[in-house]
């Protein structure tokens, strides 16, 4: 008796259904999440059990490297009117109107440069050196501000100040957010939401002090301090 041939079936699979979803899932992923923006450096914040989420919009984050060096971002609304590029294209402007009439310089910026600026998610830069750092190429400019590289000029000048007739840059860069066209920033800042302190979990208290004096000099007495969830282990 003869053997009977069973019939060998195609091993293929129609893949399209599959591509079809997983393009859909990139595409709703891509659309939903939130990027990390670039930082000068990069800190590991410290831990605690605090679950308040800091917000993304009309935000602004101050960062603290280990040695000190400050840094500021500027998140704007969700509104196109007030997007953070249109803030901080704002912004600069404010800044160097202010710095010229009260150290009486004369520092004009083109309109590449503010434009470049208003790209540039964190910054942190002497006010008098902020033309020439505009004025770099973007792997020029990072270097610049970074605190491994160049410690002694990196970060945004601040003090133990407390004369607002004189205010340092730190003070000036504060107070042009705050009086910025966007009234949901002075809103978000009066409620306390509105500004953010993020640094190492290395950095020492000295070293956040002075920005927090600065804040409360300047009456904005309502801050955060970003924070990693704490584990389990910890």
């Amino acid at each position: 008796m003869g053997k009977v041939k069973i019939k060998r079936k195609s091993t293929l699979i129609d893949m399209t259904a599959m591509s079809d979803v997983t393009v859909l899932l990139l595409t709703f992923f891509m659309l939903t999440s939130t990027f990390l923006q670039k930082e000068p450096i990069t800190v590991i914040t410290p831990s605690s059990v605090s679950e308040i989420k800091v917000p993304t919009a009309n935000l602004v984050t101050v960062l603290v490297a280990p040695k000190g060096n400050v840094f500021i971002s500027l998140a704007g609304d969700k509104d196109s009117t007030f997007s953070s590029e249109n803030m901080r294209a704002e912004l600069i402007k404010n800044v160097v109107a202010e710095y010229n009439n009260v150290y009486n310089t004369n520092i004009q910026l083109t309109a590449s440069e503010v434009n470049t600026f208003a790209r540039t998610n964190m910054f942190g830069v002497s006010i008098k050196e902020l033309k020439g750092w505009l004025d770099l190429s973007q792997e020029q400019r990072d270097a610049y501000i970074d605190p491994a590289k160049n410690p002694e000029k990196a970060g945004i000048p601040i003090d133990m100040n407390q004369d607002l007739s004189k205010p340092n840059e730190f003070q000036i860069w504060m107070r042009a957010i705050y009086n910025s066209s966007n009234p949901n920033i002075e809103g978000a800042i009066k409620r306390g939401e509105g500004i953010a302190i993020k640094a190492d979990r290395t950095t020492t208290y000295d070293k956040i002090q002075v920005v927090m004096d600065n804040l409360q000099t300047m009456k904005m007495n309502k801050f955060s301090l970003m924070t990693a969830l704490k584990s389990e282990d910890e």
